[in-house]
């Protein structure tokens, strides 16, 4: 016999005064009534109640266990239903994974308005520019800056992240403006280094792309780090139009190759395959979508 079903027939055995009464509350025979407190009688080694003919009494004993019963039963109950409520609710710990520049600059820059929303979200937010295993590492979601190879993550598409080409007025009047992507191989360029990948800009005008090989005596995986330095006029940097667009406004910074479109890069949010759809997840992706997606596109397989 389960050992819980046990305890909660002997609480009811308690509450109604005897096998009868708390064998018609459960739905059971006063002899499957009586099995279970004899079967717990047994476990504990004592004797819980003193049985008459006609009446049952606990001992001495058998009063402090009900009490434990009834506490635990009720701890239990709890349990239920605060997990019911969190299948109904946005609550709990939700852990996201970003990229450094967006999940720093853009995303955490809106979590007010979604905790706001959902004051029984926590949020933990990792920001880290390497494609983190999600299930390994314990995510529930993750945003993803350029293509998803194929994989078991189900992804939603957002708006493309757009860059952008600037340096300090310091340095192009030390160095001169380039004019076309070409004369950047005569700059000193600041890459962001990704893999192994870190110096090749890309380029489009009227439909023709092309991509220049940069040099530079300074490179980073930090995209705050290449905007501190491209303020203090070490070179000309290529980064998120969100970490530069206020330098540029300021004069700080200015703009260049603005006749060339750069190549945008996919942005995702995604979550594991396997991954239940909780409410404080389902809230939290439509969110992100709401205020950096394309609206009426559903969660899809990346191919």
């Amino acid at each position: 016999m389960d050992r819980l079903t046990s305890m909660q027939i002997f609480v009811r055995v308690v509450e109604k005064g005897g096998f009868s009464a708390a064998a018609e509350e459960a739905g059971i025979s006063p002899t499957m009534v009586g099995k279970h407190v004899r079967q717990l009688e047994e476990q504990l080694g004592v004797r819980l109640l003193n049985r008459t003919t006609r009446r049952q009494s606990l001992t001495e004993i058998g009063h402090l266990y009900f009490e434990r019963c009834k506490q635990a039963l009720q701890e239990i109950e709890a349990a239920d239903a605060s997990v019911k409520e969190m299948q109904l609710l946005p609550r709990g710990v939700l852990r996201v994974t970003a990229p450094a520049t967006f999940g720093g600059l853009m995303l955490t820059a809106v979590v007010r308005a979604y905790l706001e929303r959902y004051p029984d979200v926590e949020l933990d937010l990792s920001l880290n520019d390497r494609v983190v295993d999600m299930v390994e590492e314990g995510f529930e979601v993750a945003l993803r800056i350029g293509a998803l190879p194929d994989s078991t993550l189900i992804a939603r598409p957002l708006q493309p992240y757009r860059s952008m080409v600037c340096a300090s007025p310091e340095y192009l009047a030390r160095c001169g403006t380039p004019r076309t992507p070409q004369e950047l191989i005569g700059h000193n360029c600041l890459s962001f280094v990704h893999g192994n990948r870190y110096n090749r800009w890309e380029f489009a005008m009227d439909g023709v792309r092309q991509e220049v090989e940069v040099h530079g005596n300074f490179r980073a995986n930090n995209g705050l780090a290449l905007r501190t330095a491209a303020l203090n006029g070490i070179g000309i940097v290529m980064q998120p139009e969100a970490l530069l667009r206020d330098e540029v406004a300021a004069g700080r910074l200015q703009r260049l190759l603005i006749d060339y479109e750069l190549a945008h890069r996919p942005m995702h949010i995604v979550v594991a395959s396997n991954r239940k759809m909780t409410p404080k997840l389902q809230s939290f992706i439509e969110f992100v979508v709401e205020h950096f997606g394309r609206d009426g596109e559903a969660l899809t397989q990346p191919h």
